[in-house]
């Protein structure tokens, strides 16, 4: 559990009440292609694609022990003696949402008062959303533990967004041994993670330095906020700012 707890502070991203709706990304997670059409979602729902119950680390849990998993309910059905299925249970590693201060302060009362579980805040994140919660594709979030446990559920030319998630697949960390990894379409992915880690062309460059009256003054490039802020003085809220590329 003290492993996770840092993960708390994600709830804090609904406090970004410049913005009307936004995505949130762990740092797992590479985006290879456009996304900004998640945007365009409805309001009033929280998005995020649906995890996987049949991976070890879920071991503990009543899914795990009788095969079900949500990515293929059709093999196993939910035993009638076990009561209702459980809710539809998303992956917290990508989600659109809208910030809220309402929304973020009843966040904290309610942590506060709900029992620690194996998976922390993404355990706390179903529970307090589950009600408005709507699934998306896997392309928004392919965990790559799903091409070894669900790689039917898996069209791997349209991914949009890879969660190197599950243990062992993190592309820094990788060699090749580590257990699911020896897959062609694992390597593959690191292969093209490290290709955009390599790429100097998407490297921060630091301005050049502008002279104004003989004065050296440090450059900030700041276009992209600057223009969200002339949107911004227009409008009552910066809906986003669109990616200039799908890097």
């Amino acid at each position: 559990m003290a492993y996770y707890v840092i993960n708390y502070s994600k709830l804090r991203i609904w406090e970004f009440m410049e913005y009307s709706k936004m995505i949130y990304l762990d740092g797992d997670i590479q985006v290879y292609d456009n996304i900004d059409h998640l945007f365009d979602l409805p309001d009033s729902h929280l998005y995020a694609v649906m995890d996987c119950f049949c991976e070890k680390t879920w071991s503990h849990t009543p899914q795990y022990k009788i095969g079900y998993c949500q990515q293929c309910p059709e093999k196993v059905k939910w035993p009638a003696e076990m009561g209702p299925p459980p809710s539809l249970y998303f992956n917290a590693g990508m989600f659109v949402f809208e910030p809220s201060l309402a929304t973020y302060e009843d966040l904290l009362k309610r942590v506060k008062i709900t029992p620690p579980t194996p998976f922390a805040e993404q355990d706390f994140l179903n529970l307090y959303f589950r009600d408005i919660y709507k699934p998306i594709p896997n392309v928004y979030n392919l965990v790559l533990a799903m091409l070894w446990r669900h790689p039917e559920n898996v069209e791997l030319d349209k991914v949009k967004v890879v969660h190197y998630c599950a243990a062992g697949s993190k592309p820094w960390r990788y060699t090749g041994k580590e257990e699911n990894m020896q897959r062609e379409d694992i390597k593959m992915l690191v292969t093209k993670w490290w290709d955009i880690y390599k790429d100097e062309s998407l490297d921060y460059k630091k301005p050049e330095p502008v002279v104004s009256d003989g004065i050296r003054v440090e450059a900030v490039a700041l276009q992209p906020l600057v223009a969200a802020a002339m949107t911004e003085a227009k409008a009552s809220a910066v809906h986003y700012v669109a990616a200039p590329s799908a890097a």
